[in-house]
C-alpha cells in the first residue's frame, strides 16, 4: 500500500495541535482528521478516534505495524514542514 498523497492543513489557533492531515492510499483510500501534535518530544501524529460510552477515545483507523506507522509520520510531517519553508 503506497501513500499517494498527503494534505496538510495548520491550525490557525495556538495549542498543541497544530494541523490536520489528510492522507490517500493508492489513490483509492483516504483517512481524514490524523492530527499533528506537539508533545514534550517534538511532533507526532494522532489517528483520527471517537469517544467510546465508557469515556475513552479508541482509533477508527491505525496502522497495523510500526514500520507503517512510520512511514506515514514521516510523510505527514514532512508535508507540514514544507508549510513552514
Amino acid at each position: 500500500m503506497e501513500i499517494t498523497d498527503v494534505r496538510v492543513r495548520k491550525m490557525e489557533k495556538e495549542g498543541k495541535m497544530k494541523a490536520v492531515a489528510s492522507v490517500t492510499f493508492d489513490d483509492e483510500l483516504v483517512i481524514h482528521d490524523i492530527k499533528v501534535i506537539e508533545g514534550e518530544k517534538g511532533l507526532f501524529i494522532a489517528m483520527p478516534s471517537k469517544k467510546v460510552v465508557s469515556g475513552e477515545y479508541r482509533d477508527i483507523a491505525h496502522p497495523i505495524n510500526a514500520e507503517m506507522r512510520g512511514r506515514l509520520q514521516t510523510k505527514i510531517l514532512d508535508s507540514y514542514y514544507s508549510l513552514e519553508s
